[in-house]
């Protein structure tokens, strides 16, 4: 699964500098699921008094599956889209991506990370996912 990225876009690129703006705006045009969870997750964060939210629903197709790896697998897409929401994103498998505030980063966050925490997170269910 690939960006689709626009040709100002491109050119942008090509001149060596992307406005975090429209590297955002690619993202959510071409990741609309991906996105759309992430950004229901930081209104879910903002309104809240928890330390994280997290989604434990499976994507509904394998189309947004892919969207939801491809996003959470690229450094540069995470950074933009963490700064963006002054979020931490963490991930656990192939739907369990979790928020945390940047600014209050805590053993919540800390125990998320953990081997452990990811095994037990595992389940038959989602050995294929």
């Amino acid at each position: 699964m690939s960006l689709n990225v626009p040709s100002a876009l491109l050119e942008q690129a090509e001149a060596g500098n992307v406005r975090t703006s429209d590297f955002l705006q690619c993202i959510k045009e071409s990741l609309p699921y991906a996105w759309e969870l992430v950004a229901q997750l930081a209104v879910r964060l903002q309104q809240g008094n928890a330390a994280f939210v997290d989604n434990q629903v499976p994507p509904p197709s394998e189309q947004a599956r892919g969207q939801l790896l491809r996003m959470l697998a690229s450094d540069s897409m995470r950074n933009a889209i963490e700064q963006h929401y002054g979020v931490k994103l963490a991930f656990q498998n192939c739907h369990r991506v979790a928020l945390f505030p940047i600014d209050a980063l805590g053993s919540e966050y800390s125990e998320f990370i953990t081997p452990r925490s990811q095994i037990l997170n595992q389940s038959p269910e989602l050995r294929d996912c």
